[in-house]
């Protein structure tokens, strides 16, 4: 069951984040494997604004989470996770369309997102949900920070980029 994040889940949520950062170590991506989740005090401004959802088992315990900002005038999906042995049961699926839903409602006109471009549940992935590839000399001045600070973490070690699902026709 899909509901928003609440305060007491964002420890459990930093749980899942490291849970589905380790498949990235069967693929050699160590430093992704790696990568710190988000502090709790980051996840709580999510949360408190009301961009933060979670997928919750019959046990109401997270096993899957999304965080939403909004860059430069539309909705980006900061961060969507599945534990893998919740993976491929249309969670992650199911949690992009509460971004999408939610960019709708606010009238945003795209959705965007950063991933890795060759990693087969993260590009490809993307791409059968609707996302298309965001050339580089297209980035919105908060899309290239994003890329920076991605960058600067030693996150690029492998082909990332920004993909972009178009909501309205001003995207």
């Amino acid at each position: 069951m899909i509901r928003p994040a609440r305060p007491d889940d964002l420890p459990e949520l930093q749980d899942v984040e490291r849970a589905a950062g380790l498949p990235f170590r069967g693929i050699g991506m160590d430093a992704v494997a790696e990568d710190d989740p988000p502090a709790v005090d980051e996840l709580a401004a999510y949360q408190a604004a009301g961009r933060a959802w979670v997928f919750a088992d019959p046990d109401d315990r997270p096993v899957a989470y999304l965080l939403v900002a909004i860059v430069d005038g539309h909705a980006h999906i900061e961060q969507v996770s599945v534990r893998p042995e919740h993976a491929r049961r249309g969670i992650g699926r199911q949690l992009v369309e509460v971004a999408r839903e939610w960019a709708q409602a606010r009238d945003l006109p795209s959705l965007s997102l950063t991933t890795y471009a060759d990693v087969p549940w993260n590009g490809p992935y993307y791409e059968r949900l609707g996302f298309s590839v965001v050339p580089e000399d297209e980035l919105s001045p908060g899309l290239r920070a994003i890329r920076a600070a991605e960058a600067a973490k030693g996150l690029d070690a492998w082909p990332r980029v920004v993909m972009r699902l178009r909501l309205g026709s001003g995207a």
